[in-house]
């Protein structure tokens, strides 16, 4: 199917009918995605504040936010970009510390702090555990192999497997050659 993404013509109504994330999942799918140019850029301009969130699992973030749009930001304005982790969505991210956590590019406060949650350590450390704990049991009483045989989920969060890249995206991002989980698994049997 051929999908076209219109740019809103409504005073500052900036949405975009399809965010990035969506139309890679489209056109991996072997649809057509056509943006008209100019699509969603309003809102990058009209912002005191900007906040980046974009995550392709395993891949380095999209540069959705360009130099020229950051430029054309008022001086004053923010840009926190939650993507850094992944190389950041904005064209001017570099990472920065809990130490020395901003910097000023264009007349734009920059917050790009590398594993913000840090920040917080206390409070992500008990989410990180109510997410992880379950694994954790699963390895510790079922051996790497039968967790991963027995969960699908599991098994689609190895990334390297007897020095083997199992994650496609990261094999890609790293130039490094890909081998798909099953194989390995089925190898190290």
């Amino acid at each position: 199917m051929r999908i076209g993404v219109p740019t809103e013509i409504e005073a500052n109504e900036n949405r975009v009918g399809l965010v990035p994330a969506c139309v890679r999942e489209l056109t991996a799918r072997g649809h057509e995605v056509v943006v008209q140019s100019g699509a969603g850029l309003g809102h990058v301009v009209a912002a005191d504040l900007v906040i980046g969130t974009v995550l392709v699992p395993g891949a380095a973030a999209p540069k959705l936010v360009t130099r020229e749009m950051i430029a054309a930001m008022r001086p004053g304005s923010v840009i926190v970009d939650v993507a850094v982790d992944q190389g950041g969505c904005c064209a001017t991210t570099r990472p920065t510390t809990h130490a020395t956590p901003t910097f000023v590019q264009s007349g734009v406060m920059h917050y790009c702090v590398a594993n913000m949650p840090g920040g917080v350590a206390r409070t992500s450390t008990f989410a990180l555990n109510n997410a992880t704990c379950p694994y954790v049991i699963a390895l510790a009483e079922k051996g790497w192999r039968q967790a991963l045989a027995d969960d699908a989920h599991f098994k689609d969060g190895l990334n390297v497997c007897h020095g083997r890249v199992t994650f496609q995206a990261v094999a890609r991002d790293l130039a490094l050659d890909y081998t798909p989980a099953e194989t390995c698994l089925a190898e190290a049997a």
